[in-house]
């Protein structure tokens, strides 16, 4: 063995006796660990999640006929009411912008107020989507004062908020704002135990749960968010 090729194979074997090597290979197998026991976590915090039918159950009712859900910013929730009656509550993700919704198309905020549910689809990304009538008449009403939408806007808005299912959004409001599910990325994010807010406006929610609230809701099951 020439000089040249002995003293490659004594770097190489100095490398990988060194103390970084052993450091880099530490930290890789320490953020292993770490992700995989949250991911452990979150899958053990799923399981220890009732069924909705239980839920009903418990609270004496076999069937639901008056849902309506109420959606809450501060606690990152969906609960599910018959009347006034809670019934059970989902872990959800929001917009990406955590503030209040300026009411404008490009803000990345989930808005608050009351809307229903217009419409309920496939959707190939988002695995379904319940679409809800964002802007409704408060919001428009708001624009409007602000200057943002003409006075013909806010009167299409209004006719097709009275008159209409779902609102179009084709002014500056923005618009195609609801509930929907991870999609494909849902074995990973359903199980992370912490809320990791990703959306462009909408509610996002595992595709299990959100099965489960189209078991009883419809076309018209009011949507509070506050």
């Amino acid at each position: 063995m020439n000089s040249e090729q002995e003293e490659k194979n004594n770097s190489i074997i100095t490398f990988f006796s060194s103390p970084l090597l052993k450091n880099i290979i530490f930290t890789i197998g320490a953020m292993t660990l770490f992700i995989s026991g949250v991911i452990v976590y979150g899958v053990i915090l799923n399981l220890r999640e009732i069924p909705l039918s239980e839920a009903m159950a418990q609270k004496g009712f076999r069937t639901l006929s008056d849902v309506n859900l109420l959606v809450d910013r501060r606690t990152y929730s969906l609960n599910l009411y018959e009347d006034t009656v809670f019934i059970k509550s989902y872990r959800v993700s929001f917009g990406r912008n955590l503030n209040d919704k300026k009411k404008l198309s490009d803000d990345g905020a989930t808005p608050i107020g009351i809307y229903k549910i217009c419409n309920i689809s496939s959707n190939e990304t988002y695995y379904k989507f319940l679409k809800i009538n964002y802007p409704n008449l408060e919001d428009a009403s708001e624009a409007l004062r602000k200057s943002l939408i003409s006075q013909k806007q806010f009167n299409q808005i209004k006719f097709e908020f009275y008159y209409g299912e779902c609102v179009s959004y084709n002014t500056i409001l923005g618009g195609d704002i609801g509930i929907h599910g991870i999609g494909r990325l849902n074995p990973i994010f359903k199980n992370l135990p912490f809320v990791y807010n990703w959306t462009d406006g909408s509610i996002a929610l595992s595709n299990e749960s959100l099965d489960e609230i189209l078991s009883v809701i419809n076309t018209g099951t009011q949507v509070v968010i506050k």
